[in-house]
């Protein structure tokens, strides 16, 4: 029996749907994914991280009793239903029309160490792994065949707890596979279906778990069985924690190990596409068995593995790649170099920058650069950098030339849009307005009589129905910080004076910024307070005041991030600060959704050109909030500076060009952010009419509406990657494109 029969017999027959909306995440991208689950038992809900299964297992059978008779309940679940069933028989989607080569038996197989789907399926860490999981939902709506791979990990991502000095300790949760909304994968006999690794002379079961993303599956692999040496067993133990051979180790499951179940599964995908040079040991592997089976050599085999596989890279500096020492290739790869015909310094040079360097490391990037048709960067500005950065290994060519283009990142706008924005899209936009969304006539037309005069449909949404509903978001996320604030001085036992204060924390009515990434010293999270003095006189200004919402993790092990947060809680406590400064522990999918819902200005302050995209930014556009961010990564394209007749859609943080001294950067570019924030944006946002109603500010909101979310959402990222990656008759249209761009 498999889970979801289980489940069903566990509920009341006029609810047993539920169990199919459970094991799959289409429903968390529904209209109704606010309460569909939550009304059943909200405490519950909130206890078991919104995970659906969990929550079914858990609640009494007499409460799901009371709900099966509810009938309001009853018809949400049947409409909703109805629709998923739709969804998943519809066959004439855009995908089969653009790419009818492309089936479920020959799919894309998109390789990742992460993917964020949802907090309840805590395998991620930030950007690369939403990025990864909204890639797989667009490929469903669209209907482009394809399956995720990736790696199932026990105790996920690091947790974060902050003692009384402000200082990030460390922790985990386990998982409980059993329980949540996966399928361990049987073959017909009943039994898990395994694929044995070979990882430092041991040999590694691994079996595979699978996730339901709409029409695509994404599977899981997991080393804790009862069969591994207990050191392997933690192989899937936790993501980015180990130690360099844990992570090289990791990567080779991915990457073989990947590859061999799909083989196992007789899944042969059309296309690999390689996520981040982290998995790119599946590129090694496909050469592999092609060798095997069609007695090819390996150049052969090479060069029909490269016309079938699309690399994206998202690092924007050369020490953020996976490298490897040969001692540490040796001892992982001595056995598997012979089976590719190739001697060890042929199989080193598959990795190296420069070939013929003894200390050459193995570069997972240049490798599969080297077995791929085509590259990319994820964003127009990434693309450029990646260029710069990889022109050695293209000696004969110029910069502009070398084949590595861009197609920038976007988010799945139906995850990220809160439902209350969405519903008034549906209202003035057509309630089908959420699939066609990366057609940009769908959210702007031109009106003919006058080319100077361009009526925008988002602009039909009287200014007070729109300031309403962000009025809204934004108490609901004040409300959330209050709550986790207040749950974590308890839980550091803090002062009673401190307790109290949380009510004072915040105001809905006051300018409120948003700060919510990995906390890494490029990335700036301090900057707002490069000089204290300064940001406290705009703080706290008497008629115009500001607040900011941070939140985010420094990766285990990274000291330097960790004493970027500690400051931030420091001003958390300053007396002319503490009203006004607020810091959310434990960072997770939940809490970047209330704040891109919530914030007024959502805030990026990396140096340039670090900024590989920075999606978080395009889901705040998504709900109105405008961006304020130096100009790197994809806020290069989207930023528009405005004119007579528009206005802008966002602002720009110190000019583009910087100086080669941090420090003296760094301090530009805060005092390029404090002249904003005085000049520019507090005025704008304390304009108002005698309703209280900003109305410039509005014209800016639904500014960086109409011409962000057209243009930077998932559905037109994938689209982008089928016409100029997957195609074969556009094998060559990313190399051209990135020669047009330079």
């Amino acid at each position: 029996m498999n889970p979801i029969t289980q489940l069903k017999a566990k509920l009341p027959s006029p609810l047993r749907r539920l169990a199919d909306l459970a094991y799959n995440y289409w429903w968390s991208w529904t209209p109704d994914r606010m309460s569909l689950f939550s009304t059943i038992e909200p405490t519950i809900w909130q206890n078991c991280y919104h995970n659906p299964v969990a929550l079914i297992e858990a609640v009494s059978y007499e409460r799901l009793s009371q709900i099966a008779e509810d009938p309001h309940y009853l018809k949400r679940l049947q409409v909703l239903a109805n629709q998923f069933d739709t969804y998943m028989r519809d066959q004439k989607t855009w995908g089969s029309q653009a790419v009818p080569d492309l089936s479920p038996e020959e799919p894309v197989a998109y390789f990742c160490l992460e993917y964020g789907l949802h907090e309840s399926l805590y395998v991620y860490c930030g950007g690369l792994g939403v990025l990864a999981g909204d890639y797989l939902k667009s490929a469903s709506d669209l209907g482009v065949p394809m399956v995720g791979v990736g790696l199932l990990y026990k105790q996920g991502y690091v947790c974060q707890r902050l003692n009384r000095s402000g200082w990030q300790e460390d922790f985990y949760r386990s998982n409980d596979f059993d329980h949540m909304p996966l399928e361990l994968v049987r073959d017909e006999y009943g039994q898990p279906v395994t694929v044995k690794v070979t990882v430092r002379q041991r040999t590694v079961r691994v079996q595979a778990w699978k996730a339901r993303v709409g029409r695509v599956d994404l599977y899981l692999l997991d080393a804790d069985r009862s069969d591994n040496d207990p050191i392997d067993r933690k192989l899937t133990g936790q993501l980015y924690s180990g130690n360099r051979e844990t992570r090289l180790a990791q990567q080779i499951l991915l990457g073989i190990g990947g590859v061999q179940l799909l083989h196992t599964l007789e899944i042969e995908p059309a296309i690999y596409h390689i996520n981040e040079g982290s998995s790119a040991f599946a590129l090694l592997e496909v050469v592999r068995q092609e060798m095997e089976y069609s007695g090819s050599t390996f150049e052969e085999a090479r060069n029909w593995v490269r016309d079938r596989s699309v690399f994206t890279t998202h690092t924007p500096v050369s020490d953020g790649n996976d490298a490897f020492s040969a001692d540490m290739m040796d001892s992982f790869f001595g056995h598997y170099w012979p089976q590719l015909e190739l001697a060890r310094e042929e199989f080193l040079h598959l990795g190296a920058r420069r070939i013929g360097d003894p200390w050459e490391p193995f570069s997972l990037t240049v490798l599969a650069l080297r077995l791929t048709r085509q590259a990319n960067g994820v964003s127009r500005r990434h693309g450029e950098v990646s260029r710069q950065m990889w022109q050695i290994l293209y000696p004969d060519q110029a910069q502009d030339s070398v084949p590595i283009g861009y197609v920038t990142n976007g988010a799945h706008l139906r995850s990220w849009t809160a439902p209350l924005l969405a519903d008034l899209y549906g209202q003035y936009l057509g309630h089908d307005w959420a699939h066609y969304f990366a057609n940009a006539d769908r959210w702007s037309k031109v009106d003919l009589q006058s080319a100077s005069t361009i009526w925008h449909k988002v602009d039909s949404i009287p200014d007070r129905e729109l300031w309403h509903r962000h009025c809204i978001l934004k108490e609901r996320l004040i409300a959330y910080t209050r709550a986790r604030v207040l749950a974590s001085r308890l839980e550091r036992k803090e002062a009673k004076d401190d307790i109290l204060a949380i009510e004072r924390l915040l105001d809905p009515n006051v300018l409120t910024l948003g700060f919510a990434r990995r906390f890494s010293p490029y990335k700036r999270g301090a900057l707002l307070f490069k000089d204290l003095q300064q940001a406290i006189r705009i703080f706290s200004h008497a008629r115009r005041p500001i607040q900011i919402i941070f939140a985010g993790k420094a990766r285990s092990g990274d000291d330097e991030g960790k004493r970027i947060i500690q400051r931030l809680m420091e001003w958390c406590r300053h007396p002319a600060l503490r009203d006004r400064v607020a810091f959310i522990e434990d960072y997770d999918m939940f809490t970047a959704k209330l704040m891109v819902h919530g914030v007024d200005v959502w805030l990026n302050t990396p140096r340039r050109p670090t900024e590989a995209c920075g999606t978080s930014g395009q889901k705040a556009a998504f709900n109105g909030v405008i961006n304020c961010s130096v100009l790197d990564g994809w806020w290069c394209e989207a930023y528009q500076a405005g004119s007579i007749n528009q206005p802008a859609n966002g602002w720009v943080i110190g000019e583009a060009v910087d100086t080669s001294d941090q420090e003296l950067q760094d301090q530009i570019d805060a005092d390029a952010l404090y002249t904003l924030l005085e000049r520019d944006i507090t005025p704008l946002f304390y304009d108002r009419d005698r309703n209280g109603i900003p109305h410039k500010w509005i014209a800016m909101m639904k500014a960086s509406i109409r011409t962000n979310a057209p243009n930077f959402n998932s559905d037109r990222m994938v689209s982008d990657y089928v016409t100029q990656a997957y195609r074969q008759e556009s094998a060559h249209e990313m190399n051209v494109k990135a020669g047009q761009v330079a």
